[in-house]
């Protein structure tokens, strides 16, 4: 069976004003807990190849290191790391991906990433306006991010992700059409692109609470996201999923196993790891999780999925995906409710049903998340 291995580090040398996920500035800790990882590894041996069988042994497809930031992890934490990817898991990984900013970009340092044998890179720009980044306190400028591109693909790296944010307050149509142009100048293989979200506690959050910032109207962000869908597809990309566009070949083989029900393990603070019956998460506290694992316990909890959970899981996934949800791959009875539920979404042009798998239309894009949420059963 193949599988993908999530590996998080949760170190940042600033936390950007909209980040939600679980991220620290310990940096003194950085190499206790890379080698904590390893430690969490060779402990959950036994459940990796329990995930397979004596037909179809586990084996790793992908391998995921992201964050946080983990350009920021020392090269030597780096390769040790994937070296007990190796060690601790079998299989030949396809697609190895790490998360860089681009600020920590050299030639040496990405040189050796692709010595370790990481082929996959994937970037936080967000913007190519420099006032832009500096109001996310991201680290870089426009012009590092420009030259970081050209760095990764000089060092013999081609598969190059890179994240796009649209929707800043205040933004106009025409200043969202120059970052989409600046990035498709740099050819990179894959883009994924997400409105700007107000999660609750954190200080972009706060900031339009407290009146200083206004988020932009639903018109406005639905025509920088109409404008998103045209100008990639017209640039060669393929809209495989709500947020992600793709060169032909180059989907996230990885993401793409989120959305598709394949197993991954998660391994580190706050990771969370899918073994089709359950669902478990690590704690997301760097202190905590390195006692724990020292101590030869893991620090996770656990959640057994019902077939209803199940479901629920793949209307929230694959239908984000060009491909779909396959209906052959539920109960008869949760098939016949989907289709029920699915009738006036397909009458009203937003649910295509074809081949056994229902598909968000163009339009259905648009309301994804209504449409989903009246196909939840609970």
């Amino acid at each position: 069976m193949k599988t993908g291995i999530y590996i998080h580090i949760p170190f940042c040398k600033s936390r950007c004003i909209y980040c939600g996920f679980y991220s620290s500035t310990l940096f003194g800790l950085q190499h206790d807990y890379a080698a904590t990882l390893i430690k969490e590894m060779h402990l959950r041996r036994s459940e990796f190849n329990g995930l397979g069988s004596i037909d179809s042994p586990n084996s790793v497809d992908t391998i995921y290191i992201g964050g946080g930031t983990p350009s920021t992890l020392p090269l030597s934490d780096i390769q040790d790391i994937l070296n007990s990817v190796s060690e601790c898991f079998p299989g030949n990984p396809r697609e190895v991906t790490i998360e860089v900013n681009p600020d920590d970009i050299t030639p040496g340092f990405v040189g050796h990433l692709h010595s370790f044998g990481i082929n996959r890179i994937s970037m936080g720009i967000q913007t190519f306006d420099d006032s832009r980044l500096q109001f996310l306190h991201r680290r870089h400028t426009s012009s590092q991010a420009i030259d970081a591109v050209r760095i990764i693909k000089e060092a013999g790296i081609e598969n190059i992700s890179i994240d796009l944010m649209f929707g800043f307050p205040k933004q106009t149509l025409d200043e969202w059409a120059a970052d989409v142009q600046t990035a498709i100048s740099l050819s990179p293989t894959h883009i994924s692109a997400y409105s700007l979200m107000y999660e609750e506690g954190t200080p972009l959050y706060r900031m339009m609470s407290e009146g200083k910032i206004a988020q932009i109207d639903d018109e406005a962000s639905l025509s920088m996201y109409k404008y998103l869908m045209d100008t990639l597809e017209t640039a060669g990309y393929e809209h495989y999923e709500i947020s992600n566009f793709a060169k032909p070949g180059y989907r996230s083989v990885h993401n793409s196993s989120y959305w598709h029900n394949v197993p991954y393990l998660g391994i580190g603070a706050s990771a969370h790891s899918y073994n089709i019956s359950t669902r478990s998460w690590n704690i997301a506290d760097i202190r905590q999780y390195i006692k724990a694992v020292n101590n030869g316990t893991l620090p996770s909890e656990s959640e057994t999925i019902d077939e209803t959970t199940h479901y629920n899981d793949l209307v929230t996934t694959a239908l984000r995906t060009s491909d779909g949800m396959d209906l052959d791959s539920i109960s008869p009875a949760l098939r016949q409710y989907a289709l029920q539920c699915a009738g006036i979404h397909i009458n009203n042009g937003l649910l295509k049903h074809a081949d056994n798998h229902l598909k968000l239309t163009r339009e259905g894009l648009f309301v994804s998340d209504m449409v989903m949420g009246d196909l939840i059963k609970i």
